[in-house]
């Protein structure tokens, strides 16, 4: 049986790792989840992202799992996400798991979006996607999509944090928000697939617009009336996903073949329906990830040629 990890980490807290020695202060809190807590912590003047939890198998299944991602990638040049893991024993003399990840700066969605302007919506929604399509081409399902599990940084660069919903394609979805999931909404089942993160994707982009709206539905709808088009009905509102529409339909009826349509339709609608461009100057990586993408697609269509399907 899990127990609550509730106990606060003050400020200047030193963790010592029980087995690796490494010693690490504690900054502050960045945000809980399901199965523990993240910390920002400094160690050699370097900032990380700790997670501790109290339950030593369900954070053991989340390494083994950023460990697979990060064999994965070894022959590219994705910065490494797992930095350390380790146990440590707090002041009551219990010890709990830990493991260290890379900090990723950057503003949560919401917040990025009201100091910058809904102009930044598409290209963060494209930025997501392409994240998205990475993991799926790896055959994982990030799973817990939503928006507290999305940082932005510099030009709308999203980055996806919080990997304790992350799971193989075909297996049962490891942790998932409800109002994201199409298992809540009868839109399908919670086996992992790439369609089950655009589902997620396009509730993120309802709620983004429409959270107010979104929170009075889901509180009123009886479970057997919950289904895409009452979302659909939600979007039709408002004057910017209902540009959209189509594109929100396919994710919610899982219409895309692929996390790679599904951005090149984002591109599409993008180009179509904004009214101007963010006034930053477009960096190199934003050029770079629309190459990228579109080699993605490029692979991802030879294979499904040559497989017959």
């Amino acid at each position: 049986m899990t127990t609550s990890f509730d106990w606060k980490l003050p400020r200047g807290t030193l963790i010592h790792g029980k087995w690796k020695q490494n010693r690490y202060r504690v900054e502050r809190l960045l945000g809980e989840g399901a199965n523990g807590k993240v910390f920002l912590v400094e160690r050699q003047r370097t900032w990380y992202a700790m997670k501790i939890s109290s339950d030593a198998v369900d954070l053991q299944s989340e390494v083994n799992v950023l460990q697979s991602i990060a064999k994965q990638r070894q022959a590219g040049r994705h910065e490494a996400y797992l930095i350390d893991v380790d146990d440590f024993r707090n002041s009551d003399g219990v010890d709990y798991p830990f493991y260290v990840m890379r900090y990723i700066r950057g503003m949560t969605l919401f917040d990025y979006l009201a100091k910058q302007g809904m102009d930044w919506f598409p290209v963060v929604g494209y930025s997501l996607l392409v994240k998205l399509a990475q993991l799926h081409s790896e055959q994982w399902t990030f799973g817990d999509l939503k928006v507290e599990n999305v940082l932005v940084g510099d030009y709308g660069r999203a980055e996806l944090v919080d990997y304790g919903g992350v799971t193989g394609f075909g297996k049962s979805v490891r942790q998932f928000t409800e109002i994201y999931d199409r298992g809540y909404w009868n839109a399908g089942s919670r086996t992992a697939d790439a369609k089950y993160d655009l589902f997620s994707f396009a509730v993120l982009c309802i709620q983004i617009h429409e959270s107010r709206r979104l929170a009075a539905l889901t509180a009123s709808l009886l479970p057997q009336n919950r289904a895409p088009e009452e979302l659909l009905k939600l979007a039709r509102v408002n004057p910017v996903l209902r540009t959209m529409e189509d594109w929100l339909s396919k994710a919610l009826r899982g219409e895309f073949a692929h996390t790679q349509e599904a951005a090149k339709s984002w591109q599409q609608w993008q180009h179509k329906h904004s009214r101007h461009a963010p006034s930053a100057p477009v960096p190199r990586w934003m050029k770079g990830l629309f190459v990228a993408s579109a080699a993605l697609l490029a692979t991802t269509i030879y294979w499904l040629l040559r497989a017959g399907l």
